[in-house]
């Protein structure tokens, strides 16, 4: 099994004030993996959250990535970097952080996939499933590039897009086996219990747990 194979509940999270008590707290409820992306503040601020971030994730032992920026990602001390299809590629990500960094890859269609197998990526992501507010004007892929995305890849694919408690259990028996979570959780009042309510709908519809 990879690095990432185990790893099932993807937690991307924007900048917010309150970052350590609520990754604490989505940790605590099944997320076992963590990106900080924000797309509307500067580097200086990305990298004051993104060392915050790092220091939870290391002390309750969850990976911790970096959005787009392989360089940013050095500097906090994270354990990777997620880039989409116009980011840095995979490859320079690599000479930046190291062979042993954690480096994920967006794809939205077949030709992107095929392209990204090819790369030294340790990980996908396919989707979104359905459109969401989170990639603005990108529509949806449909269940089926995800499960094309999973059966495809070599290395684990975590699927995005309209992630929640009713949704697992169709992408599971469709052969979906790591979620990617946005709103889900940043939009919660309680991400503790919001958390694990998704872990505990992946566990029963993989078997796990």
């Amino acid at each position: 099994m990879t690095v990432l194979g185990s790893r099932r509940l993807y937690l991307c999270t924007p900048m917010r004030d309150d970052l350590e008590h609520f990754l604490t707290a989505c940790i605590a409820g099944g997320v076992d993996i963590v990106q900080l992306r924000d797309k509307q503040h500067d580097a200086r601020d990305l990298i004051a959250a993104g060392r915050r971030a790092a220091a939870v994730c290391a002390d309750l032992g969850v990976p911790f990535l970096m959005n787009d920026r392989p360089d940013l990602a050095l500097e906090v001390g994270a354990d990777g970097v997620h880039v989409g299809q116009d980011d840095a590629p995979v490859a320079l990500c690599r000479r930046i952080l190291g062979p042993d960094a954690l480096v994920g890859l967006s794809t939205h269609a077949a030709g992107e996939l095929s392209d990204a197998c090819a790369t030294d990526a340790t990980y996908l992501s396919a989707g979104p499933v359905v459109a969401t507010p989170t990639k603005p004007g990108r529509l949806g892929t449909g269940v089926a590039y995800a499960v094309e995305a999973t059966m495809t890849a070599t290395v684990p694919v975590f699927v995005t897009g309209g992630v929640s408690p009713e949704t697992i259990p169709d992408l599971a028996a469709a052969g979906v086996e790591h979620f990617v979570v946005v709103r889900a959780l940043t939009e919660a009042s309680d991400p503790r219990s919001a958390a694990r309510s998704l872990r505990s709908a992946i566990d029963r519809a993989l078997g796990e747990g």
